[in-house]
């Protein structure tokens, strides 16, 4: 066998094995079809001092397969923005919600990401008939719900909704970080790293800072100058 041969059975090989993971993940999706369409639902942003809390919802057609679509944790930044250009492309409807760091402080991150959780499923331009959850039941919604842990990485639409809120809230924390330099917004996404949390103690908070996560760490919380 040539090396050429080699390399392309071991391709063959790879592709064969992933096809095999995304069925696996399509476990959820069959278990339910009966219900009618399948929506998958996941956030992004519960942990961060800054910015919001985005939701994606997303209904992919009957037995999709979109290579190499995982829990948005395990993929590399380049690969989800490529996921999410075909997710787009794929999804038979895709909704996003987003909850501003405001809202969060008024009614707590838990509330916030229902409220985002249901705004995606309000901007999708067909109905579902069963939500897979990534491990919540949300609160005010007439659909059958089924809420997995990890479900992000054992179903396929709940991939994909993670996907398309971690790559929203993403772009969105880039833009943010041009608005107020010195937090490293575009490298942290908000997230509490030593550089982030240092430069609030040393610039003071900026206006997209949830008041409620940094309390504990800033005694005096003045605004940032702009």
């Amino acid at each position: 066998m040539t090396k050429k041969e080699e390399q392309a059975l071991k391709r063959q090989e790879k592709l064969r094995l992933e096809l095999l993971r995304l069925d696996g993940m399509l476990e959820y999706e069959r278990e339910y079809e009966h219900y009618g369409v399948i929506c998958g639902i996941d956030e992004a942003g519960r942990g961060p001092l800054a910015g919001p809390v985005v939701a994606g919802a997303v209904i992919l057609p009957p037995d999709c397969r979109i290579l190499y679509l995982n829990d948005s944790k395990k993929l590399t930044a380049r690969r989800r923005e490529l996921l999410y250009d075909e997710i787009m492309e794929k999804a038979v409807s895709v909704g996003v919600g987003i909850v501003s760091h405001e809202r969060i402080d008024e009614i707590n991150i838990l509330q916030a990401t229902y409220e985002a959780m249901r705004q995606a499923v309000s901007k999708l331009s067909v109905k579902p008939d069963v939500l897979l959850n990534d491990a919540v039941t949300i609160p005010g919604l007439s659909q059958k719900q089924v809420p997995i842990i990890k479900g992000d990485a054992k179903s396929l639409s709940i991939a994909a909704a993670s996907v398309i809120a971690k790559v929203t809230r993403d772009r969105m924390m880039e833009v943010m970080d041009e608005k107020y330099p010195g937090y490293g917004f575009a490298s942290n996404k908000g997230y509490g790293s030593a550089a982030h949390i240092a430069a609030i103690k040393s610039l003071g908070p900026c206006e997209i800072h949830r008041r409620t996560f940094i309390r504990n760490f800033v005694k005096e919380a003045p605004e940032h100058a702009e």
